[in-house]
This record gives C-alpha cells, structure tokens and sequence, in this order.
C-alpha cells in the first residue's frame, strides 16, 4: 500500500520507538518523541509497537492514502480524525491536518507499518546525521511512503481507550524528575520556580527560561553520559531538558532528570508553555514506570481480542 505526501507540515518525519543499546558508540536513542503515543496508535491498529509510523510536529502534513488502510492517531489534538481509536479510510482519502490545536507533536500510525529500510537497528529519521526514515529527511510534498502488508485486521471499531491510562498532557504540567548528580550544589529553592518553553527548542532539547539557576560550586566537570530527561544547567542558568535527540555525553551540571512515566509530558510542550518541577524517589520513579508497563499491557491484551 502506498501514501502520498500532499504537504509535509512544519516538521514529519518517520519514527519508531529508537535505537536501544548503540550510546556506547555515540549514537543516540532517537525515535518517537512521545513514546506512549507512538505505541499505543501503533497497537490500535495491530501493529507491534516498535513499529514505524509518522511524527507530526505543530503543523501537520496533508496526505492521500492511495488504499484502503486501517489508521489511528495519537498524542496532540488536531485534524479531522478522533483520536485514541481505529479508523478505516477508503482508497482516495485525503487526511490534513493543519496546525494542531494543543500539543506538539501527533502520532499516526498505518495497519501494517512504513515500510523503510533499518539502519543501525531502526527505522527512525535521525535529521542531523541525515539517515533512517528512508531517507534521512522529512516528508516533503511528492514523497510516497510505503506501508507493508498488515499482519491482521480489526474486528471491532466502536470503543475507546480508557481515558485513565492518559498520560496528563497539559500546556503547564508539573515534570516529577529526581535529583541529578549535581542536585546538591543547586538552591532548593529551584523547585519553585516556573519555566517558560523556549522556540528554539527541539527534538534534542526543550530550553527554558525563568530565574537563573545558581550552582554553589565553581569548576568545570568531566563529561559524562546524558540520556534524555537530564535537566542539565549551561552557564546561564536556564535549565536544558534533554529529549529523544539527545547527544550521548555532556559537561554541563546535571540539576534533576525527568522520570520516563512523564517523557510523554515533555514531549508535547510547545513554545511558550509554562512548565514546574518536583522531586520523587527513585523507588516512586520505578513504581510509576511499572504503573505505565502494567496499564500498556492490559492494553495489549484486551486488542489481541479485536484483532484477526
């Protein structure tokens, strides 16, 4: 089955769930900014959830399914689809989506998956290095994406998710993050403050902007591995939050760093949204990843039941 791309939006780009297991050599994780979004649009329609499907950032693209195809939409708010379901579109079809109407980043996921090539284990669009994604860019107007043969078909269309294994997506949500190995050296009273998401913001990091944060030693630090969540605080004080793209290492102070249940929250903040902090254990950290995993597979097997 193939899709062709009418208009690509501000930014979309093939992604998947990353590249697990490849830091040590200097590449990063990469793939879906929002992972719960990217798989659970990906179970929606029987897909696995490491799946190849689009990220849409701010603006979607417009696109023509040149098949009949099973579809299902995630994360931001926007375009003519509900989300959080399936969605059966006839050969012909015409999906845009404009500007979203709140979040940043929207998820679809096509019955079957992009079809492209994996590069260094998989098939996500990595704009830097300019590769994955089949071909290395995003989606402009012309481009034709393939989707493969899906492995099975819905039985059932008429259901909703359970709103309750939502993430708390919101223009101003509270990020629980623990404390980094350069916490201590920063006033508590960091905790208090708002910050505002900066534009230049991207999929390797969301900047921000509020009061200074101050480190109470002075010295520079050996680089050290970074992963995405890591607040880390530049020289002026405004808090770095790393995202998907993240580099491997980093020098700067590592204040705190997002737990991965609220990831899903760091990645739909747009420009201008106002964000605060606070501080969980890492055994809370650990339970409310487990809560996530264990609601995902309940998930999982109540649509093994609407598939065949």
């Amino acid at each position: 089955m193939e899709i062709k791309v009418v208009h690509g939006g501000m930014l979309s780009m093939i992604q998947d769930l990353g590249r697990p297991g490849l830091r040590a050599m200097g590449v990063p994780v990469g793939g879906a900014m929002d992972g719960f979004a990217m798989r659970v649009a990906n179970l929606l329609v029987g897909n696995a959830e490491d799946a190849a499907g689009l990220e849409m950032t701010m603006v979607g693209a417009e696109l023509e399914f040149l098949e009949d195809a099973f579809v299902a939409v995630t994360g931001a708010a926007g375009g003519e689809l509900e989300p959080w379901r399936p969605h059966r579109l006839r050969a012909g079809t015409r999906l845009r989506w404009g500007r979203l109407d709140a979040g940043c980043r929207l998820y679809l996921a096509v019955a079957g998956g992009f079809d492209v090539p994996v590069t260094l284990g998989g098939r996500g669009t990595y704009l830097r290095g300019g590769w994955g994604g089949g071909q290395g860019r995003a989606l402009r107007a012309g481009d034709v994406i393939t989707v493969a043969r899906p492995a099975n078909t819905l039985s059932v269309e008429n259901w909703r998710l359970d709103p309750r294994i939502m993430p708390a997506y919101a223009a101003s949500p509270t990020l629980r993050v623990v404390q980094g190995a350069q916490g201590g050296e920063f006033d508590r009273e960091w905790w208090r403050g708002e910050y505002a998401v900066l534009r230049q913001s991207d999929r390797m990091g969301i900047r921000l902007q509020g009061a200074p944060l101050v480190r109470a030693v002075s010295g520079d630090l050996i680089s050290s591995a970074v992963a995405p969540g890591a607040v880390q605080v530049p020289p002026d004080g405004q808090p770095i939050v790393l995202a998907a793209d993240a580099q491997t290492i980093g020098g700067y102070p590592l204040v705190a760093h997002v737990i991965s249940a609220d990831l899903p929250l760091l990645a739909q903040l747009r420009p201008g949204d106002q964000v605060r902090f606070i501080e969980v254990t890492l055994t809370e950290a650990h339970r409310l990843t487990l809560a996530r995993e264990h609601a995902l597979a309940i998930l999982r097997q109540g649509l093994a039941q609407k598939h065949r």
